[in-house]
This record gives structure tokens, sequence and C-alpha cells, in this order.
């Protein structure tokens, strides 16, 4: 009697195991398929894209892709936001509005609003839910709800190299200067020099690097030890190993 329970049990199961299968397998072909790269650039027309580059599957809003202009490389996480203009439909000159280096990584959720120019260069990276914008609105009017009010707008650019954490926002005419690095959840405005550290709501430098004294305040922790040079992944991995059953012992 258990034995036939089991079975019916199996066989009870087995459309919804099928059915789940077939949504994850679907879902994996939709994000392929709905990937945006150079050579399969779906609805989108960027003024430029360059090899290598993916925007990942779903993707956000996105308009005035003429004046947005892709490097190469870059990596686009999913539900991504890049807008260049106030709206779509909207002819803004022969200029690039927003324009991102090669190698730069949007995170997942991430949002880059370019109403004037936005641009960020090569080498960046964001972690998910990162919010940047060269628009803020305005409030001079004590008498007219905020969001009537007309906004005000400047240009925003961020440097190679940079690091910008989760959840970070980069508000209209911050200037990031080269390998900068934005903590998690800081709000950034105004100008950040090269090799600096900021945190914080407004962001203010904590670390920065000095060419005769290094990093000030010195890090707590020691620098990570490169990868030697020749090393292989089958290699990497059977050290790995080597060390959990070292663990484990």
């Amino acid at each position: 009697m258990p034995k036939n329970r089991n079975t019916f049990s199996f066989l009870a199961r087995w459309p919804r195991r099928a059915a789940s299968r077939a949504v994850h397998l679907g879902w994996a072909w939709a994000q392929r398929a709905g990937a945006v790269t150079a050579e399969h650039p779906g609805r989108l027309r960027f003024g430029a894209i360059g090899a290598g580059t993916r925007l990942a599957f779903p993707q956000g809003t996105v308009f005035g892709e003429p004046w947005i202009e892709l490097g190469a490389h870059c990596i686009i996480g999913e539900q991504v936001t890049l807008t260049a203009g106030m709206m779509p439909d909207l002819d803004l000159g022969p200029d690039p509005i927003l324009t991102l280096g090669d190698g730069v990584v949007l995170g997942r959720g991430s949002h880059v609003i370019a109403d004037t120019t936005v641009t960020i260069g090569p080498d960046t990276y964001c972690g998910p839910y990162v919010y940047i914008t060269s628009t803020n609105h305005s409030y001079d009017d004590p008498h007219e709800p905020v969001g009537k009010q007309w906004p005000r707008m400047e240009p925003v650019e961020i440097g190679p190299g940079c690091w910008i954490g989760t959840g970070a926002v980069v508000l209209p005419g911050a200037r990031l200067g080269r390998n900068v690095v934005v903590a998690a959840g800081a709000v950034v405005r105004g100008e950040v020099p090269d090799h600096a550290v900021v945190a914080g709501a407004p962001a203010r430098v904590v670390r920065s690097w000095h060419p005769e004294k290094g990093w000030q305040p010195p890090l707590r922790t020691p620098a990570p030890v490169p990868i030697p040079k020749g090393v292989t992944p089958e290699q990497l991995l059977a050290l790995a190993e080597l060390d959990e059953a070292h663990e484990t012992s």
C-alpha cells in the first residue's frame, strides 16, 4: 500500500515538475533571445554599441537611443534604465548625451538618466540599483508643487576605473576622478578627486591616496595576492578543492 501511494504521489507531482521545467527553459531561451548586442539590437537603435557589449533581458526603460553611445565589452544587467532627454521622441541635436566607455558594468536595476550630458569612463563598475542622474527637482516656488517646477540639469562626469557601490546615488553636477570608490548607499555631489573613497549622505572623502604616504588613513587589510601568471582555471579549481579537503579533515 505505501508503494502505491508513492507511485500516485509521483504521478501527481509530475505535471507540476514538467511545467516548472518548461517555464525555466522558456525563460532561459527568452533571456538569450531578448539580450541586446551590436549584432542583435532588436528594436533599440543606439548611436553606437561596441563589440562584445550586452544588455541583459529584460531591459528597463530605454529611450533616446540615437543619443546613447555604448563602448565595447560593456555589461548592462537586467532591468537597467538608460535614457537620453526628458522624454522619448525628442531631437537632441548632433552630439551624444549619454556615453559609456569600454568595459563599463551597470548592475541589475540601475538607472542612468541623462537629460544633459552624462559620461561614464571606461572600466567603471556599478553595483546593483545605482542611480546616476543629470537632473534634479527644483523647489524655488513654495506655492507650486515640486513635481511641476522646471528641473535643474547639470552634466555628470565619472572618470575611468571607478567602483560605485550598491544603491549609491550620483547627483547632477558630480565630477568623479579616476579610480574613485563610492561606498554603498552614498549620495555623491560636487567634485571627487582621483583615487579617493567617499561614503555617506552627502558623501565625503573618507580615504585618499598620497604618492608618498600611500593610503590615508592606512588600509586595515593587506592587499590581495595576485594570481601568478600562467596559472590555469583548472589549477585554481584543484587548489580550492585541496583547501576544502584540508579544512574538513
